[in-house]
């Protein structure tokens, strides 16, 4: 199991990388879904809107992209396009740090290729709801 993260044209202040990646295999663990690799790209918002219209056909900014690249739906081999520029405007909107509104992306993500989904409201719900119990559990420890 490899968790990699890399900066793509921006800077980005990822503190404590070898507890993020255990924490990130234990929150696949929690969720029962097996974790082959996972590469995390922090980027600007112009690379991940190429991105978002190269393969998403969406013309709109976004604070992040996410990819399931293996066959086995039990076993995560994702990528994960995060917007370091969608991240700290949305921490100013939503009155967070930085790192605060960094985690939730990272979790959000992580939580997509658990089978989490946010479409519909319901959904959103239930998303925002495991992001928060995941900080919580983070930030604890």
């Amino acid at each position: 199991m490899a968790i990699q993260f890399t900066v793509h044209e921006v800077k980005v202040n990822l503190k404590e990388k070898r507890k993020l990646k255990s924490f990130l295999a234990a929150l696949f663990e929690r969720e029962g879904q097996g974790l082959k690799s996972l590469h995390y790209v922090f980027c600007s918002d112009a690379y991940l809107l190429e991105i978002n219209k190269q393969f998403l056909q969406h013309d709109t900014y976004t604070d992040i992209v996410t990819f399931e690249m293996g066959e086995d739906p039990d076993v995560t081999e994702g990528e994960i396009y995060i917007s370091i520029d969608r991240v700290v405007d949305n921490a100013l909107k939503f009155g967070v740090s930085n790192e605060q509104e960094l985690h939730r992306v990272i979790f959000h993500g992580a939580l997509h290729l658990c089978g989490y989904k946010d479409k519909s409201k319901k959904e959103a719900e239930l998303m925002r709801s495991k992001e928060d119990e995941n900080l919580a559990l983070y930030f604890e420890a």
